[in-house]
């Protein structure tokens, strides 16, 4: 058998349905739901839907049959249940019940007029108070409203005059014409709304039919089992459907009490005052409190005892706010009905309880340590390399030799008048040349008074090749330092396996130390890199680099070379709000899963809680809430991978370092030199004969002033000595 369900998001989805005979007399219409682990850790499936039975002596033998144990879970489909059935249904379970069942909250409504005039039926009806509507069977209301139903459609067609007889019956024949009148009877039903006198109303409520044939007024109600400390179990209305608002939940006046850990920034403790309960705050409260305003619940919130999130222990059991809800659900502690917290959905948890849809994605960060900016106070040579410059350093001599050679050919080359005295240019001499080059390539210029062709064709190259090279150094200068400002030694785990700086783990017995466990272990996994990474992090059974919390996995990612693999959110967070922006993130996605609000199998608050989360998404409240606890702008910024401080993209003392050190080597060098050459004149003016004054003129110049020439004859020179002459003025 298949029964078509409608889920929450309004798809239509085909149960499959099996009868289980649990009388000789007596079957059942169940589905066994997916398997589940009980309170002892082992699996059942005693989750089952029952559909159109006599509810309370069907489940009554399925009590003695032990198909209602503890962990199970029975979903009732039946109309004709009656609220005194479902509190005897209620008390005779030992696991959770959820019933679905139609409505008519029409007669509910003191303000509605009573309809015993109407329909000439028992004045009962007319007391919303009694509940004497609602007592009455699904089959008898129904029966009525259609007989009203076709005696309103009779009275419209002899109203307009188009009746259609009626053909005669013969009770002998196998077969029966049909009635030629059906189809117009069946149109005038569905307009019943467009008469004057308007919509019928019966004891089921408006009946207003569609195109398709269906009521669009039909209402259904959502009941199920809940715990509390002072009423024990307990029914209450979790939701409404209806085909316009369609699945419509209500926790008014419920009191939930919620499990936690501290995680931030998902639950944090806030100011408390002394004498006062704690307060929280987060990411997750702040999820919570818009739950509970729509829904209309209130919470108590406690930290659980052993400050973990969930984990399956040797013996079967679960520690952490999952056992809290396993204990809840085998009435073994009646405490936890929710788990609030940086919980992730896995699906070992979910084999012992539900979970809501996620309200955030899920990944693995890599928290670290930011590496300290290495010094190199030559990394302005780094744009070119050692081979280049040493290409450039041989060009500067090479092309200054041949433009001094090719200037002494130039000036042998020229015709003077005899005795007539050169104006040299500085390209004269090997070091003027060498030295218009080196000024050509700073870009500094020369005085050289180049004349020939050959001279200019090779200044110009030389020109081009300055130009050249100087613009490339320029570009690949700029480049080199934004790379090295985005260098990041961890991105991935690829990274983080090859690497050997780094000591690397996670929280100890936690989900993302299963994760690595089970991809590192996996035989199947192509990617050796987890098979690295696990063999690091379980080292000593995790006792090496593994770690107990997230909040001392953070502090060891501050303190040093130490790597922590933690949920990304909350490693972001760390970095984000970290006083000396000391620490970074890294990481990739590790799978498509989320965080979500975990509660006992079958809770009622289950549905409700996730339709609402989806509402939240739509609106985008749930990405307003992130961007509070999570800005884009916080105190440090991410995209930083090294210490470098807000100012960070101006250059700093260190990187010109080199040039001043260039510019300080050689005004050293230039002293030393300078030294050098007055000791080496000293020493040649000493070994010099004096000179003989061979003649001395004294004249008076027209404007007054007393003048000498002075006339020296060097005994050393040529037959034809150079003559100096000297001019002084007597004041």
């Amino acid at each position: 058998v298949h029964k078509q369900q409608i889920n929450q998001e309004n798809i239509i989805q085909w149960l499959s349905v099996q009868t289980t005979a649990i009388s000789p007399s007596i079957k059942l219409h169940t589905r066994n739901l997916p398997s589940v682990r009980g309170s002892d850790g082992h699996a059942n499936s005693d989750r089952m839907i029952a559909m159109n039975i006599n509810v309370v002596a069907h489940f009554h033998q399925a009590v003695e049959t032990n198909l209602a144990s503890k962990d199970s879970h029975w979903v009732f489909v039946n109309e004709e249940i009656s609220d005194s059935e479902i509190m005897e249904l209620a008390h005779s379970s030992l696991g959770r019940m959820t019933v679905v069942r139609q409505i008519f909250p029409l007669w509910r409504d003191s303000s509605v007029s009573c309809m015993r005039n109407n329909h000439r039926i028992s004045s009962l009806l007319c007391d919303p108070q009694e509940g004497y509507l609602q007592s009455l069977e699904v089959s008898n209301l129904y029966l009525y409203d259609s007989v009203l139903m076709l005696a309103n459609a009779f009275y419209r067609k002899l109203e307009d005059r188009k009746w259609h007889s009626m053909a005669s019956l013969n009770c002998i024949r196998k077969s029966t014409k049909p009635w030629n009148g059906g189809w117009s009877m069946l149109e005038t039903i569905q307009k019943t709304a467009l008469y004057p006198q308007g919509r019928i109303t019966g004891l089921t409520g408006i009946m207003d039919f569609m195109d398709n044939g269906s009521n669009s007024h039909v209402q259904f109600e959502i009941l199920g089992t809940s715990f509390s400390e002072t009423f024990g179990k307990d029914i209450k209305r979790l939701a409404t459907w209806d085909s316009v608002h369609g699945l419509n939940g209500s926790l008014k006046e419920s009191r939930i009490e919620n499990g936690m850990q501290g995680e931030d920034p998902f639950v944090m403790v806030a100011e408390n005052i002394l004498g006062q309960p704690k307060r929280y705050k987060g990411f997750s409260i702040d999820v919570l409190d818009a739950l509970a305003k729509i829904l209309g619940f209130k919470y108590d919130i406690y930290q659980v005892a052993d400050s973990k999130y969930g984990s399956q222990l040797s013996n079967g059991s679960w520690n952490g706010m999952i056992g809290e809800l396993i204990n809840k659900a085998s009435a073994q502690n009646h405490r936890a009905d929710l788990a609030v917290s940086a919980i992730t959905i896995t699906p070992e948890r979910e084999n012992v309880v539900d979970f809501s849809k996620r309200y955030m994605d899920y990944s693995v960060g890599i928290l670290y340590h930011k590496p300290e900016e290495k010094i190199n106070i030559f990394s302005l040579f780094a744009p070119f390399d050692l081979a280049v410059w040493a290409c450039i350093a041989a060009a500067i001599p090479v092309v200054g030799v041949l433009i001094f050679l090719l200037s002494r050919m130039q000036m042998l080359r020229s015709q003077n008048p005899p005795g007539a005295h050169h104006s040299l240019s500085m390209s004269n001499s090997l070091h003027s040349a060498i030295w218009i080059v080196y000024g050509a390539f700073v870009q500094q210029g020369g005085d050289s008074m180049v004349g020939s062709v050959a001279l200019r064709i090779v200044m110009g190259s030389w020109w081009l090749f300055t130009l050249i090279v100087c613009s490339s150094y320029t570009a690949n200068l700029a480049a080199f330092l934004t790379v090295s400002r985005m260098d990041n030694t961890i991105r991935t785990f690829q990274d983080l396996a090859r690497q050997m700086d780094f000591a690397y783990g996670t929280v100890r017995d936690s989900a993302v130390y299963d994760y690595f466990r089970a991809k590192g272990t996996n035989p199947l996994e192509q990617d050796s890199t987890y098979a690295e990474l696990w063999r690091t992090i379980s080292k000593n059974n995790g006792q090496d680099f593994c770690v107990s919390s997230p909040s001392e996995g953070i502090r060891k990612a501050k303190k040093g070379p130490y790597a922590f693999l933690w949920d990304m959110a909350v490693v972001e967070y760390a970095a984000l709000t970290d006083d000396e922006c000391t620490i970074t993130v890294s990481g990739n996605s590790m799978s498509s899963k989320g965080y979500g609000i975990a509660m006992q199998h079958g809770s009622p608050y289950r549905d409700l809680i996730s339709q609402k989360i989806l509402e939240l998404q739509e609106k985008g409240d749930l990405d307003v809430l992130k961007q509070k606890w999570w800005p884009r702008t916080g105190r440090c910024d991410l995209n930083s991978h090294t210490n470098a401080q807000p100012d960070g993209r101006s250059l700093k003392l260190h990187s010109f370092a080199g040039v001043f050190c260039i510019l300080a080597a050689g005004l050293l060098l230039a002293c030393l030199v300078a030294a050098l050459e007055i000791w080496w004149n000293s020493n040649r003016c000493r070994q010099e004969q004096p000179k003989e004054v061979t003649e001395l003129r004294a004249r008076k110049t027209q404007q007054g002033e007393d003048t000498a020439t002075l006339y020296f004859k060097d005994p050393a020179a040529d037959a034809n000595p150079d003559i100096v002459e000297l001019q002084y003025t007597e004041l």
